[in-house]
């Protein structure tokens, strides 16, 4: 049975930290910054972790990062 791949994309955007979880960049900050709030912009920079069924989707693109 040939090995399964890797969606491109995922690998890209997303890491699966050691414990299992799914780091992923901050949402909301490609445009239209001028409407939202210093704290918004602030609080968004760096990354954050997916939700649990969020991270089963993303699990699901990358097979062998588990």
């Amino acid at each position: 049975m040939p090995k399964m791949k890797t969606k491109s994309s995922a690998k890209k955007r997303f890491k699966v930290t050691g414990t299992g979880k799914v780091v992923a960049g901050q949402a909301g900050k490609r445009h239209g910054m001028i409407k939202r709030t210093t704290k918004f912009i602030r609080d968004a920079r760096g990354t954050t972790t997916l939700s649990k069924p969020d991270a089963k989707i993303v699990k699901g693109y990358m097979p062998y990062d588990r």
